[in-house]
């Protein structure tokens, strides 16, 4: 489980860095992988899930997480991971706290490496008075 620990916490670094290529190197590259951002429809295959990152990267100015609730589990080839993200960001000079919930999913490739093949995030919805 530490290998996919590694692998989630390169996502965020990846993430918090606003670095493409360090990006392209998280993400298995196939037609298979999707990615579900708060508010965005379902992006399926690397081509799409690719630009989604350029998009996001290209109009944030910073970006930074604290990671709670974290449960990983694993079986055979395949890891997921479930957070609640806790963001701080800065886009176009507005700054934003948020939580959001996420499913990470990832799948050991040909060499050993945990990639991600899935990344699901949705707001934290609260009911009155909570």
């Amino acid at each position: 489980m530490k290998d996919v620990e590694e692998a989630n916490a390169a996502f965020y670094r990846a993430f918090e860095a606003l670095d493409l290529r360090a990006m392209d190197e998280v993400w298995s590259h196939g037609a298979h992988v999707e990615c579900i951002h708060p508010g965005w429809p379902l992006l399926a295959g690397w081509d799409a899930v690719r630009a989604s990152w350029e998009a996001i990267f290209a109009n944030t100015q910073e970006m930074r997480f604290t990671l709670t609730d974290v449960h990983t589990a694993s079986s055979g080839d395949l890891a997921w991971l479930t957070c609640t993200e806790n963001i701080l960001s800065e886009t176009e000079g507005r700054v934003g706290v948020t939580s959001i919930l996420a499913t990470n999913v990832f799948e050991r490739d040909h060499t050993g490496a945990w990639r991600m093949v899935h990344h699901h995030a949705s707001h934290v919805l609260r009911r009155a008075g909570s």
